[in-house]
């Protein structure tokens, strides 16, 4: 009799056992379910806050070569803007921009005027202030010792002159200090500048200038973008241009 109700014991106890496990199983089951966690990965077919897709650029945005900015400014007789992501091709048209143009068909401070529009605050500056203070600094010096002066450009002006600059040969390019992003760089390069104008009998005259020349910029997503245009924030814009190799 005592042999029988030990047994019957035992047959409990693994019973109790046994409905243990399907309940913990049960649980388990119910907890892998897509949806019963709010830290569970999104499901696929639904977008994700988080999705890498959320961050892509527009599918309209310009890629093609040869994108630019605003191609009317050539009946300017002004070198357009190039909207890349790549620092050398940015670096020779920006330093053909700093000599190009035709007194015939603006003035001075119209042609200034558009290539204030190709800079970009220095993200190495921490506050707002700081770097609108040293952008306004960086357009000075583009007027005071980068550009034609006002006497030469109204000297070329009486002669309905202009300016074709072109980059010779290779840009040397240099890190720039203090710059832990990575994203700026320095390129110099020497910069040949073909002045034409009227001899005075219908005819032209033409000869050639070369100067080395250096240029600051900004290739990623600290770069702010001209309004109303194509480019967006991660495209190469100007910090500052400057004569020679002066260290910045």
């Amino acid at each position: 009799m005592m042999a029988r109700a030990g047994a019957g014991r035992r047959g409990l106890v693994w019973a109790a056992v046994g409905a243990a496990v399907l309940i913990a199983g049960l649980v388990a089951l119910l907890a892998t379910r897509p949806g019963t966690d709010p830290t569970s990965p999104t499901p696929s077919g639904t977008a994700s806050a988080t999705s890498p897709t959320s961050s892509k650029a527009p599918t309209s945005r310009p890629t093609a070569d040869g994108a630019v900015v605003d191609p009317s400014v050539t009946a300017r007789g002004w070198t357009p803007e190039p909207i890349t992501t790549d620092a050398e091709a940015y670096a020779r048209a920006a330093l053909a921009a700093a000599s190009t143009f035709d007194t015939t068909k603006s003035n001075r401070d119209a042609w200034l005027d558009y290539l204030d529009t190709w800079f970009t605050p220095d993200t190495r500056y921490a506050t707002q202030a700081e770097r609108e203070d040293v952008m306004r600094g960086a357009k000075l010096e583009l007027r005071q010792a980068v550009v034609l002066p006002e006497t030469r450009w109204d000297s070329l002006a009486d002669e309905s002159g202009r300016v074709m600059a072109r980059v010779v040969g290779d840009v040397d390019f240099e890190p720039v200090p203090s710059d832990e992003t990575g994203d700026m760089t320095i390129g110099t390069a020497d910069v040949t500048l073909t002045y034409t104008s009227t001899d005075g009998a219908g005819g032209e005259l033409a000869y050639d200038e070369t100067v080395r020349v250096s240029i600051q910029v900004l290739c990623g997503p600290g770069s702010i973008p001209t309004p109303n245009s194509a480019q967006r924030a991660g495209d190469c814009k100007v910090v500052r241009w400057f004569s020679g190799t002066l260290e910045p």
